[in-house]
């Protein structure tokens, strides 16, 4: 069983989800990535970081932060400040960003839909 599986299953046994949501996440590591592809270090140093959130609310917010940038946020603060207090991003991992960017990955790396309606879509372009 691999770790991510062992950390959903924890988390039913904790009673952080419900086993319906941990199907929907045990589902979903299983798709395959379409649209992610691996860069070379030079290449992805170029690219940004584009956060887009759409809330049920209404409102919309699009952000777009150079990799760079957020190499040395990350390494200076070991965080991005935006990240921490947004509340659209707290079921965001920012490891997952973190992973992403020293993989080389470009695409969409995070595609979030929280059952109010909440959209998040974060992508590396």
């Amino acid at each position: 069983m691999n770790e991510e599986v062992s950390k959903i299953l924890k988390m039913v046994e904790d009673g952080k989800i419900t086993a319906d949501k941990a199907q929907q996440l045990i589902e979903a590591l299983s798709e395959k990535p379409k649209d992610v592809q691996v860069a070379n270090y030079d290449d992805i140093m170029n690219k940004m970081l584009k956060i887009r959130v759409s809330s049920h609310d209404g409102d919309k917010v699009n952000v777009t932060l150079p990799i760079k940038l957020i190499k040395t946020m990350l390494k200076t603060f070991g965080k991005i400040p935006m990240y921490s207090d947004n509340k659209y991003m707290e079921n965001v991992d920012i490891t997952v960003i973190a992973d992403a960017i020293d993989n080389g990955l470009t695409g969409k790396i995070v595609d979030v839909n929280s059952s109010d309606g909440d959209i998040v879509e974060i992508s590396i372009e």
